[in-house]
């Protein structure tokens, strides 16, 4: 009898370890996204049993059901459990319709064979529903070992990564570098006038993508991802008081709260007058990348001509003539410009060739004096003094020059050689000069006391021609004094030399 069952239970063993073996080599999956990993397993009863083993009927499979390696319980019905895990799933999928999301290797089942199976399937189901986390599938951004940003996928990363190098560089030029590197392009063509080329686009820091489950919710689309790059890390930094500063201008110049601040100093408090000169704590932006861009350039620049004035002792002082009008010239400029996130770093002339000669620009310049000429720049009319009145508006009418009060001394002299158009009394000008200097300019002097000079008369730069006074409409003594150019009113101080 015990030899007849020793050979049923051989057979038996025999025919399920090459089930088993068939089982452990294929992994229990439900849909992609709900994995439940079955490892085989069977035992069989022997004793008072034993003999029965041939009553298929009372043979039976118990799942013993493991989260994250620790056993929760045991289902008699695996279908449940997968139909629940893909109910969560599902659950959670409405939120991330665009997210690839699973339980991974989470939920693993052992199957065993025993006689009167019996298991609590709701506790257990309930026990794994509760504390599985659905994961989603993602693409980890890393810049030199720190994990930047979870993308869905590594093409999304790529195209961070792209619209990064966007930001530095046109997609015409990004594209045609790329095309030249993949071809392995060493010698380029002679670039043409006006025409400009990336030569290369570096990262400083290293960059990768890994594949990895993660929370749903930390993952960020596109263009967040690139927001986070850009706005780079926090560092600590020092910042030394200036004239004026205030605590919250601190911190909202380093992109801190007043309350992140006083903790990175707690030697100050909010209502403290910070001295000037102090050094506080704060914290800097540190960019995540730099990306360097070489690019070279040819363009054409303008050559800006020279000025040269000739004197000519033929011609009256004051008077000029072009002898000969000046051009710019053209030259082609070849350059390198490396750049680091846009701040230029360093620029190579690598080619200069002129195009156009400039041609200078030559000026004749009269030096003859003509006692009755003026040169067309002012002196100073009076003996020091200094403007009470400028021209404008004022009173509700318009003063049409200016006015010169407290002087060292009285006299009146001629702003330039000229000479005297008009000698007298002049209404509210009271006594008025107005000297004609031969070159389209007149004078005005007006408000004198007394008058030096007639009409006709021939005046020098800086000759006496009356004394200052308080005739006519005159609120005190001062000079009254007007210039016309071609008889149209002029600021005098457009041609005061003093």
């Amino acid at each position: 009898m015990m030899n007849r069952l020793k050979r049923i239970y051989s057979n038996y063993t025999e025919k399920q370890n090459i089930k088993h073996k068939s089982q452990k080599n294929r992994i229990s999956t439900f849909t992609k996204r709900v994995m439940v990993t079955t490892i085989a397993a069977s035992t069989i009863t022997l004793g008072a049993v034993a003999v029965h083993a041939s009553e298929n009927s009372l043979l039976g499979t118990v799942y013993h059901v493991y989260l994250n390696g620790e056993r929760v319980g045991a289902v008699d019905n695996k279908e449940q459990l997968d139909k629940a895990l893909e109910a969560k799933v599902e659950s959670v999928q409405k939120d991330h319709k665009n997210l690839e999301l699973s339980v991974g290797e989470q939920v693993t089942v052992v199957p065993e064979k025993v006689f009167r199976p019996s298991a609590q399937n709701k506790e257990t189901i309930d026990t794994v529903i509760e504390q599985v986390e659905v994961m989603a599938s993602a693409s980890v951004l890393t810049i030199e070992g720190e994990e930047v940003a979870l993308l869905k996928n590594k093409e999304e990363a790529e195209k961070v990564m792209e619209l990064l190098k966007l930001e530095f560089v046109s997609e015409k030029d990004l594209k045609a570098l790329e095309e030249r590197q993949e071809n392995q392009e060493s010698k380029l063509p002679e670039l043409k006038e006006n025409e400009s080329r990336v030569l290369d686009l570096t990262i400083k820091e290293k960059v990768s993508y890994s594949d990895k489950n993660v929370d749903p919710k930390n993952v960020v689309s596109v263009k967040e991802a690139v927001k986070l790059v850009k706005k780079g890390k926090k560092q600590a930094d020092k910042y030394e008081v200036q004239a004026g500063d205030s605590l919250g201008d601190i911190a909202e110049k380093h992109d801190l709260s007043s309350e992140e601040l006083l903790e990175m100093n707690p030697d100050i408090a909010m209502d403290t007058l910070l001295k000037v000169g102090k050094v506080l704590n704060v914290s800097a932006k540190k960019p995540y990348l730099n990306i360097v861009v070489k690019q070279e350039v040819s363009k054409n620049e303008e050559v800006p001509y020279e000025q040269e004035v000739v004197e000519d002792k033929e011609l009256p002082k004051g008077e000029t003539k072009v002898k000969q009008q000046g051009e710019n010239g053209e030259k082609n400029v070849r350059t390198i410009t490396t750049k680091e996130n846009g701040m230029t770093i360093k620029t190579e002339v690598t080619h200069e060739e002129t195009l156009k000669e400039p041609v200078k620009h030559i000026v004749v310049k009269g030096t003859k004096v003509i006692p009755s000429r003026g040169s067309g720049s002012l002196a100073w009319p009076a003996v020091g003094g200094y403007i009470s009145s400028k021209m404008g508006h004022r009173w509700g009418k318009m003063h049409k020059g200016i006015d010169i009060a407290r002087p060292s001394d009285r006299t009146i002299k001629a702003a330039d050689n000229g000479v005297i158009e008009s000698a007298g009394w002049d209404g509210g000008y009271g006594n008025k000069v107005v000297i004609n200097h031969q070159n389209g300019m007149k004078t005005t002097y007006a408000h004198l006391d007394s008058i030096s000079v007639s009409v006709g008369a021939t005046v020098s730069r800086g000759g006496k021609i009356g004394v200052m006074g308080t005739t006519g409409q005159s609120t005190g003594v001062h000079l009254h004094f007007e210039v016309y150019q071609d008889g149209k009113l002029k600021d005098p101080m457009q041609y005061l030399n003093n």
